[in-house]
């Protein structure tokens, strides 16, 4: 039996601890910052209708009711939570394998940094699952599987691998190295490269209808993701880090066809872009965590790595530039 504390009550959390529980192997602890709303159990529903329920053992905004009895310690938490959270279980987590399921704001630097370089860390490369709650504390929705997920590994054996494969009834691979876990053309390049083409010119503009962030995806999101992800995979080499570029990894040969891949993926539907309802209409939300997670933790890490390898990225410093003066 092994118990697993996953940091975090967003949707990844929800789902997360939901198809984790649903193994007879596995407990699961919460550490949340609203223990009060959440139930004795939980429960994903995925877009078949196979539900993942999980017995929750303990949820607490205390990392010392739930990190010592556990072992293994997953992170789904946006980035500017990384840090906070690993200075209040540092006292607790000694030795402990503590791990992301978003690998590309900041984990694997500032937890080696607060754990030390020695300590049992994972990182995985993409999300395992697209998720929504329903009800906090309650149920979510599993909107997507991946086919196969890739996990970095420091300090940790092999065969952990094997244990998240069976627990995520999807096959896990090990990564050649870390960077091809702290790199990533998905979030920081996706969801920044979709709201400065939707907004970049934006002033007061009230619209009508809200708008759908890739039923709606136009050539011109895909041509500047394109442009952007072409400055990233000059990283990716000082790095030796293997990670597709997006046309590869869509299956696409061009900006177009990328458009018409990305508005058709099942998993991707009904998603909106980040708006809030005003008098009116509907204006760009930029509080949503598309801006406040992907332009100052996603995309600002990429532009300091490049930085200090002397890589010059002038489409991507464009786009940050925008975004953190939108926030």
């Amino acid at each position: 039996m092994k118990t697993i504390c996953i940091c975090g009550g967003g949707s990844l959390g929800h789902v997360m601890a939901a198809v984790l529980g649903s193994h007879n192997d596995v407990k699961i602890n919460i550490l949340t910052g609203h223990p009060e709303a959440w139930s004795d159990s939980v429960c994903a529903t995925d877009p078949d209708g196979k539900k993942y329920i999980a017995e929750l053992s303990k949820a607490s905004s205390n990392p010392s009711d739930v990190i010592p009895e556990s072992d293994i310690i997953l992170f789904c938490l946006p980035g500017y939570l990384i840090r906070e959270t690993l200075l209040k279980i540092r006292p607790y987590a000694q030795g402990k394998p503590v791990g992301s399921v978003v690998s590309s704001t900041g984990f694997f630097q500032n937890a080696e940094d607060i754990l030390g370089p020695n300590a049992p860390l994972f990182g995985f490369q993409r999300v395992p699952f697209i998720a929504r709650v329903c009800d906090y504390g309650k149920t979510a929705d599993l909107l997507g599987y991946k086919k196969s997920l890739f996990m970095a590994l420091e300090n940790i054996e092999d065969s952990f691998i094997n244990l998240w494969s069976a627990w995520l009834r999807t096959p896990v691979r090990k990564l050649d190295n870390k960077w091809e876990a702290i790199l990533s053309n998905s979030n920081p390049l996706l969801h920044t490269s979709r709201l400065y083409s939707l907004w970049k010119n934006h002033e007061t503009e009230i619209y009508a209808n809200p708008i759908l962030f890739y039923e709606q995806w136009n050539d011109a999101s895909s041509e500047l993701y394109v442009a952007m992800d072409r400055e990233f995979q000059q990283l990716c080499k000082r790095y030796e880090a293997h990670i597709p570029d997006v046309l590869t990894y869509y299956e696409s040969n061009n900006p177009q066809e990328l458009t018409r891949k990305l508005s058709s993926i099942a998993a991707f539907k009904g998603i909106p872009a980040p708006m809030r309802k005003t008098d009116g209409g509907y204006m760009p939300d930029f509080t949503s965590r598309y801006f406040t997670e992907d332009f100052p933790y996603g995309l600002q890490l990429i532009k300091d790595l490049a930085h200090i390898n002397k890589l010059s990225t002038p489409i991507i410093d464009k786009v940050l530039e925008w975004g953190n003066r939108m926030i």
